[in-house]
């Protein structure tokens, strides 16, 4: 108890101390407490042979917010010509332990599922939009299940039946959006921002959920995934629920878009009107019943549908607004896509109407114009896992602790000169010369319970993840993405608005064009309108 009670009495003097003081004095203090002890942290930790070079910063628990949050490929070089490639920084009170570069995508996408964890990284910012019991909501073999069950609906036969269909939206958006009305108008002016979330919302609803859930996405539908949409915000991942108008917003759009899914399900299991091959709500209504005998509920199915129509919402949506906005900077390369995507067309006598998935694949310039898309404007410019277990940085003396985060950065690897020569050049045609360097076939494949996938991420350029994680919807954004941008060409031909291309906006978690991101178009004599 003497110990005890001298930490008693060092308290009551301190106490009186703190009290005797004047008011200005005792602000003083307690202002200046929280930035003393924000210095002798990190002095402790830089002491600290096993511990990661750690970025200075001021300003207690707000870290270096600021300039990974605006400006984060910046900052990451800036950190790295000081610290190397391995640093640490801390980020609204917690602490990210970086890695640059291919070793650092083998180190965080290849780390042990008990060493590392995306569900506890971001568990709290998805499940309050997609809903319980799916994706991160859920135990890690389930999640690979799911992305199992969705697969069902990702086959090359299935993509064969979405091009027309896809095509067929976007042609119905020309006509009939204010941003275009083809039939009526010559030229005009389309805001990229608008546009593109449409499009991509219209034909991924229509091809992957069919045409009679597609009736439900009018304007106002489509509303509402865009306030589902502003869920995924940095301030709702550092707090997930606070009394605010988006926080309600998106919480009312899960609610609204889950209840219309459960309607169509329960409408199809009355009466017994399921085809598996028909959608992909007949097909996980289908194909959901776990190894174990588990069966998904109907409601699990139905925030499944959310998070795979949102995990690819953001991405084509932000890819295909910087293909346009690329292609309006260099008129020249539409022309190149022009010659090749009706040289294709014309050797069968058909036009943009008769567009097949096996055209698709005869399209190199198409696909390489999406390739170099991702390279210089990867939609998720960090990617996090939470480290469950100390974890040892492979070849050093550092420990990344329990409760730290990982965090690695293709996007800052695809726009480095160290691994793409001109890396701010937006260039399609490096594509050609580089195709070798970016395979991983020589690295093999490996089965998460989902598919065989390249087990290969030591590569420079994986703008859809890698690992167990790896984005199931890359071959279905190449199809989505390769229609919009073939149709696009051929019915319309446009330039930039503004001078240049514009600038990334890094506010939001996806890497989207500030604003105003406009092209100003005019039709082409093979306009289909």
């Amino acid at each position: 108890m003497g110990v005890v009670d001298s930490i008693i009495d060092y308290g009551e003097v301190a106490f009186n101390l703190f009290t005797s003081l004047t008011l200005g004095q005792q602000i003083s203090i307690i202002l200046l407490t929280p930035f003393l002890y924000n210095l002798l942290w990190q002095l402790q930790f830089s002491l600290r042979k096993d511990r990661v070079p750690l970025v200075f910063h001021w300003i207690p628990w707000f870290g270096s917010a600021i300039g990974f949050g605006m400006k984060p490929y910046d900052f990451f070089e800036e950190c790295r010509q000081k610290h190397g490639d391995v640093f640490a920084f801390m980020l609204l009170g917690k602490v990210m332990t970086v890695y640059l570069g291919p070793k650092g995508h083998e180190f965080v996408f290849n780390s042990k599922l008990a060493d590392v964890s995306a569900a506890d990284a971001y568990t709290h910012l998805t499940t309050p939009v997609f809903g319980k019991g799916v994706i991160y909501d859920c135990p890690n073999a389930r999640l690979m299940e799911q992305k199992k069950f969705a697969k069902f609906a990702l086959s090359k036969d299935s993509f064969k039946t979405y091009v027309p269909k896809i095509r067929e939206e976007i042609v119905s958006y020309f006509e009939e959006s204010d941003q275009f009305k083809l039939s009526t108008r010559e030229k005009g002016v389309a805001n990229v921002m608008i546009t593109q979330p449409e499009i991509t919302i219209f034909t991924a609803s229509r091809s992957l959920l069919g045409e009679e859930m597609r009736k439900k996405f009018d304007k106002s539908f489509a509303q509402l995934y865009s306030d589902l949409d502003k869920g995924f915000t940095p301030i709702n991942f550092v707090f997930p629920n606070l009394p605010l108008p988006h926080y309600w917003k998106r919480d009312e759009a899960q609610q609204k878009i889950s209840s219309t899914y459960m309607k169509f399900i329960n409408k199809r299991r009355q009466s017994g009107d399921i085809d598996p091959n028909r959608d992909l709500i007949d097909s996980l209504l289908t194909h959901s019943t776990y190894k174990d005998g588990v069966k998904m509920t109907d409601q699990e199915i139905a925030n499944l549908l959310i998070g795979i129509l949102m995990g690819g919402q953001h991405t084509s949506a932000s890819t295909s607004a910087w293909i346009l906005l690329h292609l309006g900077e260099k008129p020249e390369l539409q022309d190149e896509l022009y010659e090749e995507i009706t040289s294709v067309l014309n050797e069968k006598g058909a036009t943009i109407n008769d567009l097949t998935y096996e055209d698709l694949q005869n399209l190199p310039l198409v696909n390489n114009t999406i390739k170099e898309t991702l390279r210089m404007h990867m939609p998720l410019h960090s990617i996090l896992r939470k480290v469950k277990r100390d974890l040892l940085v492979p070849n050093t003396k550092y420990v990344v602790p329990k409760g730290h985060y990982v965090l690695v950065s293709p996007g800052y690897v695809h726009t480095s000169d160290r691994y793409f020569p001109n890396p701010y050049e937006y260039n399609p045609h490096r594509w050609e010369a580089q195709a070798a360097s970016t395979a991983n076939d020589d690295e093999g494949e490996v089965d998460y319970g989902f598919g065989a996938i390249s087990k290969g991420v030591s590569s420079p350029y994986l703008p859809f993840g890698g690992g167990r994680h790896r984005c199931i919807g890359e071959q279905f954004a190449y199809v989505q993405l390769g229609t919009i941008v073939a149709t696009y060409v051929y019915n319309l031909r446009w330039t930039l608005k503004g001078d240049k291309v514009p600038d990334i906006d890094f506010a939001s978690m996806v890497t989207l064009p500030e604003e105003p991101a406009e092209i100003k178009w005019e039709k082409r004599s093979t306009c289909v309108l």
